[in-house]
């Protein structure tokens, strides 16, 4: 058999090209926070993780042109070798003290954060558990940690269900090493998980765990330092890792937790020591947009505040919201085609949203997926809100 012949077989992409409704890849030619450029048209963005708006703030924007300056564009080599900079280790003391752990390191993606750091913790017998819809990168540390230890288990559980988590758990070998993995807010569809239930069972049934706050830091709680601020649980949560793509406008990754877990991640995680470390311009765009998070609260509320109105609107006029609690709000349509013509609709009046259809979410979950950015004016908002209700309307989606 011809290993290439499935990707002659794939042809869905072309076909929705051919129908004008194909929403991926559409290439941005100039960015301006919450508005684009985009097939020559200035778009409102609202499909953006630039949650607070820091990818165009002029002071973010001046350190990283100042790292390069100093230090050029790359690197060249990994971390565990001729890689670290000074500004590396600063941004970990910093990092560890934000989210109030002893210690943090810093990765080159987050989607390497994930993969490197779930895949070095996990060792033989070890059980994960898993929520069914942790984003993919967390699956990937799940599997590679599985086949790198063929005796590991991997359970899962329903989607935010702590009555099912807590079937999981008692149904597994009390004796075995075990650990919670999830996200703190979920990417799709904008819920909080249930973390003061979840840090129940973790101490009943005396299981670790790992909670992935890419979309949360910035976002949520008052200060923005995400769920465990949210939910005051901070002891209780042994590992938090979080991406430098959303809130803290760069690019890259970090985890951290105790000096000692930290410590082993650091020498032992084949994504962290086989990779070349993340840029100057990367890391000064990280350490300035966190001085900003802290000495600026009012971004974090501001967007918050956008939030619970955009819920709200869209509640009120008959979209289905799901359970979102955050600037993630998405718009369930329950139908793929119809999915990609709001999509559609939405982009030639000027709005640019997401179109997450399956696998990203379960088939009968097909939806557009909004977010809001702190930098969002009223009037960008009022005119999201009049364009989605007309055009929902029009196709029966309200």
């Amino acid at each position: 058999m011809d290993i290439f012949e499935k990707c002659r077989n794939f042809t869905a992409a072309e076909e929705y090209q051919e129908r004008g409704l194909y929403p991926y890849f559409v290439p941005i030619s100039e960015n301006h926070g919450p508005r684009v450029v985009m097939d020559g048209r200035e778009m409102i963005m609202i499909g953006s993780n630039n949650y607070l708006g820091l990818t165009k703030d002029p002071r973010v924007q001046e350190a990283a042109i100042k790292a390069i300056e100093q230090y050029g564009t790359s690197c060249s080599g990994s971390r565990f070798l001729n890689g670290t900079y000074e500004m590396h280790m600063q941004l970990e003391e910093k990092l560890a003290r934000f989210v109030n752990k002893e210690a943090a390191q810093v990765f080159s993606t987050g989607y390497q954060t994930n993969a490197g750091a779930i895949s070095t913790l996990v060792e033989k017998k070890t059980i994960i558990i898993t929520d069914k819809t942790n984003h993919a990168s967390i699956f990937d540390g799940v599997f590679l940690g599985s086949a790198l230890n063929p005796r590991v288990t991997v359970k899962r559980y329903l989607h935010n269900n702590m009555d099912d988590l807590q079937r999981v758990l008692e149904a597994v070998n009390p004796d075995l090493p075990k650990i919670i993995v999830t996200d703190g807010v979920f990417s799709m569809e904008g819920d909080l998980v249930k973390l003061p239930r979840m840090v129940e069972l973790c101490q009943k049934y005396q299981v670790g765990l790992y909670l992935d706050d890419a979309h949360a830091l910035g976002v949520v709680g008052k200060t923005g330092r995400g769920t465990m601020e949210h939910y005051d649980l901070w002891d209780e949560v042994d590992i938090v890792m979080c991406t430098f793509s959303k809130s803290f406008a760069s690019l890259g990754g970090f985890v951290a937790g105790k000096k000692e877990v930290i410590n082993y991640i650091k020498h032992f995680s084949r994504q962290l020591i086989f990779s070349a470390a993340i840029p100057p311009a990367n890391t000064a765009a990280v350490i300035k947009a966190l001085e900003i998070i802290e000495e600026e609260p009012e971004h974090v509320q501001r967007l918050q505040e956008i939030g619970a109105k955009m819920r709200r609107e869209f509640q009120a006029m008959g979209f289905d919201t799901g359970e979102s609690e955050t600037p993630i709000v998405p718009l369930l349509v329950r139908d793929f085609d119809k999915t990609f013509g709001l999509w559609r609709a939405l982009f030639e009046a000027g709005i640019y949203t997401n179109a997450v259809v399956a696998p990203a979410v379960p088939p009968d979950r097909s939806l557009l997926r909004t977010s809001y950015m702190a930098t969002h004016t009223d009037d960008d908002l009022d005119r999201v809100l009049e364009t989605c209700k007309k055009i929902g309307k029009q196709m029966g989606i309200i």
